[in-house]
């Protein structure tokens, strides 16, 4: 009885207030966040306030408090370094891929230095490693020429047996001289490979020196500033995501347990209660918020609240991304009975 004498004392405050003459004023048509309705609005406000704040949902529609959020991420520098160039601020807009800051390593820079340094000796060493076998190619033609002419002039009696040997032995330590040079150009060649690596990875630190947004969306903090020395992982801006916006709610476990994921639901925000926006039930949590997780009687699991999260639709954000604002607090309406049809007050209707 106390709760309802309080439901009706709010309902008269509220109406009283509707019947005060209101200014036409501008309106401010953002999602998150409009002037008060005119007096042209009122009337149709009127129904809505006695649907949502009275006892008069339908059968199969459940409404509760909640408010508006967004997908946080973090821009974070992956090595330590001097921040330099910041380009946004708090409030600035930013595209997905689009450079935000820089970090400054003068030691990568200079190991970046040195590794090229170390490419190009490797080459040089590739260079001469292959102009040795070109050398010693024509040291084994000449060695194997005159071991094969021996042959013919042992057999003819022309040369001694001491000169035969000599020669097979010069060939053949010719031929090993080839196998050594081939194996210094094979170790040359692993040490440019090697030394390109290197300038490849520290070419790709330099990159992640280059701070880049991760998605499109709205700078909420700006943890950094120009100058300052920052560690790895240390965070620099935090991004609002204004395509992954949505209202968390809290509902108990009867009602929770009755939701479809994907279905149907209404927002209706305290600044703006002349708009009903569509959105989808994309969560439900698996765990009760609070009271206690393990219960034992069935009243005690009454008391459940589950996480619920619903989604706004990609396309209406697009269009009022700019208009979006976090925090703001309103009341979530969904549909425990998917056959139970929306009422007039809570069709969608938009800002034009």
């Amino acid at each position: 009885m106390f709760i309802r004498f309080l439901q009706g004392a709010l309902l008269v405050i509220l109406f009283a207030a509707l019947s005060v003459p209101l200014p036409v004023t501008d309106r401010d048509t953002s999602i998150g966040g409009l002037l008060a309705p005119t007096a042209q609005a009122k009337s149709k406000v009127r129904s809505l306030l006695d649907r949502v704040l009275g006892e008069t949902m339908p059968e199969g529609i459940v409404k509760t408090n909640g408010r508006i959020e967004a997908t946080q991420v973090d821009v974070a520098a992956k090595y330590p370094g001097r921040l330099v160039d910041i380009t946004v601020e708090e409030g600035s807009e930013v595209k997905a891929g689009q450079v935000v800051g820089r970090v400054s390593s003068p030691e990568y820079e200079a190991q970046l230095r040195s590794a090229q340094s170390n490419v190009e000796r490797a080459k040089q060493s590739m260079a001469e490693a292959m102009s040795l076998i070109d050398q010693r190619n024509a040291t084994l033609a000449a060695a194997k020429s005159d071991f094969e002419r021996g042959k013919e002039l042992i057999e003819k009696q022309i040369i001694t047996q001491q000169t035969y040997d000599q020669r097979r032995r010069n060939y053949e330590g010719s031929l090993a001289s080839v196998q050594g040079a081939i194996a210094q150009r094979d170790q040359a060649e692993a040490a440019v490979k090697s030394a390109q690596a290197e300038v490849e990875r520290i070419e790709s630190v330099l990159h992640d020196l280059v701070l880049v947004s991760p998605r499109t969306g709205r700078v909420q903090y700006q943890l950094a500033r120009n100058g300052e020395v920052i560690a790895a992982g240390g965070k620099v801006l935090t991004i609002l995501d204004l395509h992954d916006v949505y209202m968390t709610i809290f509902l108990p476990a009867a009602t929770a347990g009755r939701l479809e994921i994907g279905g149907e639901a209404r927002i209706i925000l305290d600044p703006v209660p002349q708009y009903v926006i569509p959105a989808s039930v994309s969560f439900v949590a698996a765990d009760a918020q609070f009271t206690p997780k393990t219960v034992e009687t069935a009243e005690e699991r009454e008391k459940l609240m589950f996480r619920v999260k619903l989604k706004l639709d990609a396309e209406l954000l697009k269009k009022f991304s700019r208009r979006v604002k976090t925090g703001v607090r309103g009341i979530g309406i969904v549909r425990t009975n998917v056959a139970t049809a929306w009422p007039n007050d809570l069709q969608v209707k938009l800002p034009q």
